[in-house]
């Protein structure tokens, strides 16, 4: 291996570093929310309603954030395609810190009564905002970086800290939930998570700190000034030039996003309440899945490097389609092995949709409106998809007392998704330089090529 080779080797690797921490800090944020609300929010913060309906009311608080993540994709993706990616991740993280650290002090309701739902609801906004416009950030300065014959294996490494926050989020509460005692962690068990997240937030932010600017945008602003040419706003031109691109994006996230939230988040509501288990035994389920899952990422994006983004994606919504029926029948033996089995199967499935996602997603737009078309195709899928899945997946639990139309309910989200992907090119070999304006790029390396240089 030359010299060159293993200084842009070692260039990649500390850029994926820099964006799985700060990704795995930024969702644990996001994550430790969405436990805590399938945990105690109904009794902290709407103890005046049935506990199923104050469920439901904790779970569209919890959806209040998915709302907000369209706004902060257009905007960080706006200033991310203008001034660079770096800044917009530091701040994204800021965001989130801050927002998540109040929660972890706010009053209940037994202590403000009505304002303190209204508090959590303006912090869930800002963490909704703030993760809105980390995911573009993130994976575009792995997948701008890395070689292009490895980058879904590269740009799968940042969606690998979604899990990993989960496992971090679950584990906290898992350990507060073991060592204190019902009354103790609805008390102020709950609160240690969130404010553990200052902590983290400071590691995450010396990190981003170092990384220097992708090289793909410094180049496309390079050619700008060249050329004396001022582009429009970024939306503009998205929604000029790259309206397939958001809609196949947006189909494509659908099944997976909903699945993610039935399987990690409904299940530690279904598992405790209507399966009457303890809260321990469901969230050592999910750790365990998360452990694979985060696994399970890289090796599906390094996969989707020899055979293509759409077969694996497939792959993965097919998957997720038919274990959605096999997924509850496991949970409902109410043995520890066949929760933790259904949770992992879901989500190694989950992992196929999830891997090769952020290179393809980056694949679809140019270089002047990356972060703002990924943003936004995913983002706004985000709305539609995950927020409601949890609300929904209760709200069909309560109407039918059956988790049969649950499961109906991913299967068709799932095929969604098959529908966009078909609709789709297949990207593997597309170069992020090429777009109207650039010179020539080189070609893109084969994987042969890659195995030879190294």
């Amino acid at each position: 291996m030359s010299s060159t080779a293993r200084v842009e080797r070692s260039s990649i690797r500390k850029v994926v570093a820099a964006s799985l921490v700060g990704t795995t800090i930024e969702w644990y944020d996001f994550f430790v929310f969405g436990s805590a609300a399938a945990l105690v929010f109904n009794t902290l913060f709407f103890p005046k309603f049935d506990p199923l309906v104050g469920t439901i009311l904790a779970f569209a608080t919890y959806a209040v954030g998915f709302v907000a993540r369209p706004l902060g994709g257009i905007v960080f993706g706006h200033f991310g395609d203008r001034v660079g990616r770096k800044g917009m991740l530091v701040l994204s993280l800021l965001i989130m810190g801050v927002a998540t650290f109040a929660i972890g002090l706010l009053p209940t309701y037994a202590s403000i009564g009505v304002w303190a739902p209204i508090l959590l609801v303006i912090c869930r906004l800002l963490q909704g905002f703030a993760v809105g416009g980390e995911w573009g950030g993130a994976v575009l300065m792995v997948a701008e970086h890395g070689d292009p014959a490895r980058r879904g294996f590269w740009a799968s490494w940042p969606q690998a800290g979604v899990p990993a926050g989960n496992l971090l989020a679950v584990g906290v509460l898992a350990i507060m939930a073991a060592t204190t005692s019902d009354a103790a962690f609805a008390s102020w068990g709950w609160r240690v998570p969130f404010l553990l997240s200052a902590a983290l937030v400071a590691i995450g932010l010396y990190v981003r700190v170092s990384l220097s600017e992708s090289p793909v945008f410094q180049r496309a602003q390079a050619e700008m000034e060249r050329a004396q040419e001022r582009r429009r706003a970024p939306m503009l031109e998205v929604v000029q030039r790259y309206r397939r691109a958001v809609l196949v994006a947006m189909g494509a996230r659908v099944v997976e996003n909903v699945s993610y939230y039935i399987f990690t988040v409904f299940v530690l509501t279904y598992v405790t309440t209507e399966l009457g288990m303890r809260r321990a035994t469901a969230l050592n389920a999910v750790l365990i899945a998360s452990a694979v899952h985060f696994a399970a990422i890289p090796l599906w994006g390094a996969l989707s490097d020899r055979v293509g983004r759409r077969p694996i994606y497939l792959l993965g919504a097919g998957g997720v389609l038919v274990w959605a029926f096999l997924f509850f029948a496991l949970v409902d033996t109410r043995s520890f092995t066949a929760i933790t089995a259904a949770i992992t199967g879901g989500l190694i499935f989950h992992a196929a949709m999830y891997g090769p996602q952020a290179a393809f997603f980056s694949e679809l737009f140019g270089t002047g409106v990356r972060y703002s078309g990924a943003s936004i195709g995913y983002q706004l899928a985000s709305v539609f998809a995950g927020s409601l899945a949890p609300i929904i997946a209760v709200a069909l639990l309560a109407e039918f007392n059956s988790a049969l139309p649950i499961s109906i309910y991913v299967a068709a989200m799932a095929v969604i998704t098959i529908a966009a992907l078909i609709a789709s090119r297949e990207t593997v070999r597309a170069d992020l330089a090429d777009e109207p304006g650039f010179p020539p790029a080189a070609a893109v390396p084969t994987r042969a090529t890659v195995d030879e240089t190294a």
